[in-house]
């Protein structure tokens, strides 16, 4: 079953439609469903489709040859163009009439082997662009070769790229769309287990309980889960033991650089690079607090739900795993899963707040969403604010996320309205989400104040779904 994509879809079609020559770049993390969207695009539509291979010059010319040849005669050819060069300037003939689309997917394996294939589509495009129709289409998983290769001003095909698409997770709305027997709890856990990435959802059986989904992938060392984290850190980087060592540090609490640093045994210098790296994979994130502009405050987290959930849970058990007690290990892990959803509950408030922006239903129109931490004055102590956004220096939306069992009470309510006053907006909104719904008492609280928007999360997901 296919599902979302529906923007990307929409910008592939549209270049389509154009009937010139179009080149698109598609890139992003393995895993995160860039072939699948590759061939829904093109299931209709004359198209040549290539995925390189990690091998020699040799190998991928001939495979390249006989993705060729198949379209053209529609059987399984021998034969071997001399040269990627003779086989694109055939590929730009066939175009030279109708409309046609060409799939260069993992294109790093392919350009790693020919050296020369950048500067042979270079000079290809520029001398067949103005009256081919061809779509072509490179995609690959290694971003940074991506970037740094194909996107980059130094790089040969800079400049001829019509359009680019940095294919992310899916969010939220998507992922409850895909499981339509899991309940509205279980959703989100589910998300908050593996996040987006379509090839790790496709692990998770909305007919079993979660339960048994954890114990089925994380707790079976049989299972592709089990073992994913070290194999993908081996796929995308030189030196994964070092990587592993500085998620594992952020994992177990470090934020700040210097606890990074000191959790790994590494300079600063050292560990920047790395993490350098892996912001630029979308394993891990930098945060400042909100409306800050000075680094020297910023903290990093793990940015993708399934690397967050394994490294939370996975090696602190992999003895007992190891040994088949995932019974013992469940166990152990079940009563800290709601402590843990708590930062997920907060990313799935921020997308609510996102989706009534982009419906014209916010009353604040805020150009982006943050976390707040610092000192409040009045009580001379640390403060967090789960999430504030501004429309501008008048106005903005302070929000508190509780994923408990529990009512949320006007306690609750009354902290997030004094820690709104620390800043000085004249128009301010509030928003409390809760799992659970609200007490009497915080409801007849936030009708008094005017200013408070009170969304369960079951109201919450009905709107994301719409």
């Amino acid at each position: 079953m296919f599902i979302g994509r529906e923007r990307e879809l929409e910008s592939l079609d549209r270049l389509y439609a154009s009937g010139k020559f179009e080149f698109a770049v598609i890139y992003g993390r393995r895993r995160v469903g860039k072939t699948a969207l590759i061939n829904q695009f093109i299931g209709d539509k004359k198209a040549i489709y290539f995925m390189g291979v990690e091998s020699n010059d040799k190998q991928n010319l001939e495979n390249f040859s006989k993705s060729i040849m198949e379209f053209g005669t529609g059987i399984q050819a021998e034969t071997a163009f001399a040269s990627f060069q003779a086989a694109l300037e055939y590929v730009f003939k066939l175009a030279k009439k109708e409309r046609l689309v060409l799939v260069i997917d993992e294109y790093p394996y392919v350009a790693r082997s020919s050296k020369s294939l950048a500067s042979t589509l270079q000079l290809l495009i520029d001398k067949y662009k103005d009256d081919s129709k061809l779509m072509l289409i490179l995609c690959g998983s290694s971003m940074s070769y991506m970037e740094d290769h194909v996107l980059a001003y130094k790089a040969p095909l800079y400049g001829r790229r019509t359009s680019q698409m940095k294919v992310q997770p899916f969010d939220f709305a998507d992922v409850c769309r895909y499981f339509r027997h899991f309940s509205d709890e279980e959703r989100a856990v589910v998300y908050g287990m593996v996040g987006g990435t379509p090839q790790y959802l496709l692990q998770m059986d909305d007919r079993l309980s979660i339960e048994d989904n954890i114990k089925n992938t994380f707790l079976n060392p049989t299972s592709s889960l089990f073992e994913e984290p070290e194999n993908l850190l081996k796929q995308e980087v030189r030196e994964p033991a070092l990587y592993n060592a500085i998620i594992t540090a952020i994992a177990a609490g470090a934020s700040r650089m210097a606890e990074i640093s000191v959790k790994v045994g590494e300079d600063t210098s050292v560990c920047a690079a790395y993490l350098k790296n892996l912001l630029s994979l979308g394993l891990v994130r930098k945060e400042k607090p909100y409306g800050e502009k000075s680094s020297r405050k910023s903290i990093y987290f793990l940015g993708d739900n399934m690397f967050r959930f394994w490294y939370r849970f996975v090696p602190e058990n992999h003895s007992i795993i190891n040994r088949g007690a995932a019974n013992l290990a469940y166990q152990r892990i079940e009563p800290h899963l709601s402590d843990y959803m708590g930062k997920v509950f907060e990313e799935i408030c921020k997308q609510y707040l996102w989706k009534l922006l982009l419906d014209g239903e916010s009353p604040v129109e805020f150009r982006e969403l943050g976390r707040w931490w610092g000192t409040d004055p009045s009580l001379r102590s640390q403060a967090e604010i789960d999430i504030m956004g501004e429309q501008d220096k008048d106005t903005a939306l302070f929000g508190e996320c509780k994923w408990t069992n529990e009512k949320v009470d006007t306690g609750v309510l009354e902290t997030l309205a004094r820690r709104s006053h620390i800043f000085h907006y004249r128009d301010t909104r509030l928003y409390l989400f809760a799992k659970s719904g609200f007490t009497k008492g915080c409801e007849e609280t936030a009708g008094k104040m005017g200013n408070v928007a009170l969304v369960a999360y079951e109201e919450m997901i009905r709107k994301m779904m719409e």
